[in-house]
């Protein structure tokens, strides 16, 4: 955890001494969609192993799913109040 802390708070630093440079910043925000892409393959691949997940699915599968609605409207609900309450005069 600590790790990760670190990192973040590295990338924190190094994006803000870089912020000028378009073309590398653009660079980056593309590794991430790949990076980002590619843990969500390994995930699938981690759950679709998984015998106890894809045996017990049709039991998970609908209270997984409930979950995944409700927190990504929640997601989205949160965000478009954070943006009007902090960025809409911007």
């Amino acid at each position: 955890m600590i790790i990760g802390i670190a990192l973040l708070v590295v990338g924190i630093f190094t994006g803000y001494l870089l912020r000028n440079r378009k073309k590398l910043i653009a660079l980056g925000s593309r590794f991430t969609d790949g990076a980002i892409f590619m843990l969500l393959f390994f995930l699938g691949l981690s759950v679709g192993s998984n015998q106890a997940v894809v045996s017990n699915f049709n039991q998970l599968g609908l209270q997984a799913f409930l979950l995944t609605v409700l927190a990504t409207l929640g997601s989205i609900l949160v965000t478009q109040w954070f943006y009007r309450m902090f960025f809409k005069d911007q």
